[in-house]
């Protein structure tokens, strides 16, 4: 499926400030760039680049104080997202036979305290027969126990806090669903995208379970359309990955987000038992 993406940005700097924007969307082998632009006004040295073994894309640039600047993005992505039949899930495979790169999304992270979670994902959750039956209920579990409310979440909330608090925003969701996979001890991961369809429109967040080989697409809120989304980024939870991180005082006045598909669209019924793999 080919979709159209955008962002647009705007920010007003008053100290001068790094900014590392995540905004690009990925490269990999199920995701092609048929065509892309990134502009920048008033013009500003930048650097892109990329972390190791990651697919996910950086720019960083330095900002003068007193500076209003934009930064516009734009794309023409093909995605290569693959159905795969619950039943092909069903066998787990060891911890020890685990890739290397799988292992560290296990573990806790900044956001998703898994060891703090260990009993409640246990009585919740560890009577479920296999790996993708447990992570289908997490998901099913955090929709139907935690309230969307937008604007009600901050930088320091984490999953044992949307846990106490049952409410949050679409990272907060993702935070919680990962932290119960982790402590289960299936590997998850967080998930930025364009979403279509997405009201309003956002950079939208989700997660990704692995399971039986594959990284399975999750969305607890279920804002989204499973088939329909352009990945910008995965990682450990949201510190590693922000859309915008600045280090000064900057303010943000204007965002614009879209995403549309190129052809004929047919949506994919998130309650439905398929699962899709965005590799």
């Amino acid at each position: 499926m080919r979709f159209n993406v955008s962002s647009f940005l705007s920010y007003e700097v008053f100290s001068a400030t790094t900014f590392i924007f995540n905004i690009q969307a990925a490269v990999s082998e199920t995701q092609i760039i048929v065509s892309e632009l990134l502009k920048i006004t008033p013009e500003i040295k930048y650097e892109e680049f990329m972390l190791k073994n990651s697919a996910t894309r950086f720019i960083k640039m330095e900002v003068a104080q007193g500076t209003a600047f934009t930064i516009s993005y734009e794309a023409v992505v093909e995605v290569l997202h693959q159905l795969i039949a619950p039943e092909r899930l069903s066998t787990a495979i060891p911890l020890i036979n685990l890739d290397n790169e799988i292992l560290p999304f296990i573990s806790p992270s900044r956001y998703c305290e898994s060891d703090k979670l260990l009993d409640f994902a246990h009585r919740q959750f560890g009577h479920l027969p296999n790996e993708f039956s447990k992570v289908k209920a997490i998901n099913e579990w955090v929709f139907n126990s935690i309230a969307y409310k937008a604007g009600t979440s901050d930088s320091n909330r984490s999953a044992c806090d949307v846990l106490h608090l049952k409410e949050g925003v679409c990272k907060d969701f993702a935070h919680l669903a990962i932290a119960l996979c982790r402590a289960l001890d299936i590997p998850a991961r967080y998930f930025t995208a364009y979403a279509y369809a997405l009201d309003p429109p956002d950079f939208h967040a989700c997660f990704e379970a692995y399971v039986g080989g594959k990284w399975l697409f999750f969305d607890p809120t279920q804002l989204s359309i499973p088939n329909g989304l352009v990945k910008i980024a995965d990682a450990k939870d949201a510190s590693e990955v922000a859309v915008a991180s600045f280090f000064g005082e900057v303010n943000c006045t204007f965002m614009k987000i879209e995403c549309h598909p190129l052809s004929v669209f047919i949506p994919m019924d998130a309650k439905k038992n398929k699962a899709i793999s965005y590799g």
